[in-house]
């Protein structure tokens, strides 16, 4: 990740409408999946840790974090957050079969080698266990965001659940994500294609946007996250799948 993007992204995450709607989204399919509250759960790409906050805040008491990121796994740290360390989400050091949960959100298209990290994720699961995956949606929404992210891709809904199956998993749900915003998403990100190139540097799309503004579509994304919890959606910005272990 571009560093000046990783600074910006730890300042903001915890209260950009953004991070706070999608922290929202994963927390209601965690709750979903009716775990007990001991049981350990594996976040990839845990960042300053705020989705682990809101899991102790709920009683989780077995929480396990790791990221790519020194700056991010020290703002954890610094939060007081236990079980915290910098790893190589593609090459984990956990032993097999340590997680009934393993969470990435927004990790899978930042790794080149997509097999091998869904490999790792699969062999720290217990049997029975589950992966919970979102990644950015559709390749043609590829923009200036994509590259300073440095990410490798974007997916379908079909390309998600094919690669976590060839991990060996059973994909149980999936759907996409962040509905309300892909329309205008995609016209923007289309239109940027007929337009003349500039020279500027890539840019990512967290932009500032005013208390109100960002307290409305926090709770606005977080509305139609109620309705996603029951219903799949056939288009959005992101996409998720639920996964299990044989």
């Amino acid at each position: 990740m571009n560093i000046e993007y990783e600074i910006k992204y730890h300042q903001i995450e915890e209260n950009y409408w953004w991070f706070q709607a999608r922290r929202d989204m994963v927390f209601r399919l965690v709750e979903d999946l009716k775990l007990a509250t001991n049981a350990p759960i594996l976040e990839i790409g845990c960042s300053g840790g705020p989705l682990m906050q809101r899991l102790r805040s709920a009683g989780y008491t077995d929480l396990t974090g790791i990221d790519v990121s020194e700056a991010g796994i020290a703002v954890a740290q610094r939060r007081g957050i236990p079980n915290v360390s910098c790893m190589d989400g593609a090459n984990l050091t956990f032993p097999d079969a340590s997680f009934d949960l393993v969470v990435a959100s927004d990790v899978l298209e930042h790794i080149e080698n997509e097999s091998q990290a869904l490999r790792e994720w699969t062999r720290v699961l217990r049997p029975g266990g589950q992966l919970l995956v979102f990644v950015p949606a559709f390749q043609f929404l590829w923009g200036k965001h994509d590259v300073i992210n440095q990410h490798f891709r974007r997916y379908t809904a079909d390309q998600l659940a094919t690669a976590m199956q060839g991990a060996g998993l059973k994909v149980r749900r999936s759907s996409y994500w962040n509905v309300s915003l892909f329309f205008p998403t995609a016209a923007v990100r289309l239109l940027k294609r007929f337009m003349p190139k500039d020279n500027k540097p890539a840019s990512d799309d967290l932009f500032e946007a005013p208390p109100l503004v960002n307290t409305f579509l926090t709770s606005f994304i977080k509305a139609e996250n109620r309705l996603l919890q029951a219903v799949n959606a056939p288009v959005g910005v992101s996409v998720f799948a639920l996964a299990k272990k044989h």
